[in-house]
C-alpha cells in the first residue's frame, strides 16, 4: 500500500525490481508521493491506470503530444503505461472504481502468466513455492508419502510363499517387493495371490517368490509428483507403485491411500 511505503516500506525495493503502481484516476497523491524515490532508485515503473490515452513509453512523439497531455501524472511518469479504461463503472452513482477494478486484477494476471511463460516457470517451482493449500498437496512429491526404510515389504527370490504372505500381511499394502540385496526383481501382489491360488491350489504354497512374482514392474522416481503417481495408477488400474532409484534400487512404495491424503481422489 502506499502509505505503507511512504513510512518505512519502500526499504523492500532493491535493484532489479519492477515497481507496479495502479490508480484509477492515475492521480492518487500518496503514489504520486512516490514517484520521486523511484526515480532516484532507478526502478522501471509500470503504471495501471484509466488514462484513455495511456501508452508505451514517456516521451510522446510529436504526432501524439496532444494525447500525452491529457495522460495522468503517474501515467505520464512511467516507463510502461497500460490502461483499464472502462465504458461505465459498476457503481450506480458512477464514482467508484468497481469494473475498473476487476479489469486491473485480470491485466495483472495476465502479466503474472506472461512473466511465468517468459521465464519458464514450471510445476515443480509452483511446488517448491506454493507448499501449502490443496495446490500444494496436488505438487506433493512421492518421497514424502511412500512408505521407506523398514515399512518396506521386502523378500528375497527364494522366500517361500507362506512366508511371502507374512510379510504382505505384516506390512498391510497389498504387495511386496521381489529383491537382491536392494535391487528391485519384481513384485507380488494381492492380485497375482489370488490368480495363482485359483490356478495352483494348494500347491502354490510350495514355490518361490522368485517363480510367482511379475518381473519388471511399473516404477517411479521419488521425485516426481503424486500426481503422477495417481495419474499411472489409474491408467494401470493398480494400487501400488514401486518406488526406485536410477539403477533400480528399492526406495520404497507408495500406496493409493497414501495419496487420499492429498485430495486428489
Amino acid at each position: 500500500h502506499p502509505v505503507e511505503a511512504l513510512h518505512g516500506d519502500l526499504g523492500m525495493l532493491a535493484k532489479g525490481d519492477v515497481v507496479i503502481a495502479l490508480s484509477a484516476s492515475g492521480e492518487t497523491e500518496e503514489i504520486l508521493q512516490l514517484l520521486a524515490t523511484i526515480k532516484r532508485l532507478q526502478l522501471p515503473l509500470i503504471a495501471i491506470t484509466c488514462d484513455e490515452n495511456a501508452g508505451v513509453g514517456r516521451t510522446p512523439s510529436p504526432a501524439n503530444a496532444h494525447a500525452a497531455e491529457k495522460q495522468s501524472t503517474l501515467g505520464s511518469a512511467a516507463d510502461v503505461s497500460l490502461t483499464c479504461s472502462v465504458t461505465e463503472e459498476a457503481c450506480t452513482l458512477g464514482l467508484a472504481p468497481t469494473a475498473s477494478t476487476t479489469a486491473m486484477l485480470a491485466l495483472g494476471d495476465a502479466l503474472a502468466v506472461a512473466l511465468s511463460h517468459k521465464k519458464g516457470f514450471k510445476e515443480e517451482d509452483f511446488a517448491n513455492l506454493h507448499p501449502g493449500g490443496k495446490l500444494g498437496k496436488r505438487l506433493a512429491r512421492v518421497e514424502a508419502l511412500m512408505h521407506s526404510g523398514d515399512a518396506i515389504p521386502r523378500v528375497s527370490a527364494q522366500t517361500k510363499m507362506p512366508d511371502v504372505i507374512y510379510e504382505m500381511s505384516r506390512k498391510k499394502l497389498g504387495v511386496t517387493a521381489v529383491v537382491d540385496g536392494d535391487s528391485l526383481l519384481g513384485i507380488i501382489s494381492d492380485g497375482d495371490l489370488r490368480r495363482l491360488l485359483e490356478k495352483r491350489g494348494k500347491d502354490a504354497l510350495d514355490l518361490t517368490a522368485g517363480e510367482c512374482m511379475t518381473r519388471n514392474p511399473r516404477t517411479i522416481s521419488r521425485q516426481e509428483f503424486a500426481a503422477t503417481a495417481l495419474a499411472i495408477m489409474e491408467e494401470r488400474k493398480i494400487t501400488s507403485l514401486v518406488v526406485v532409484d536410477d539403477n533400480r534400487n528399492l526406495e520404497g512404495i507408495v500406496h493409493l491411500h497414501d495419496l487420499w491424503g492429498t485430495e486428489m481422489v
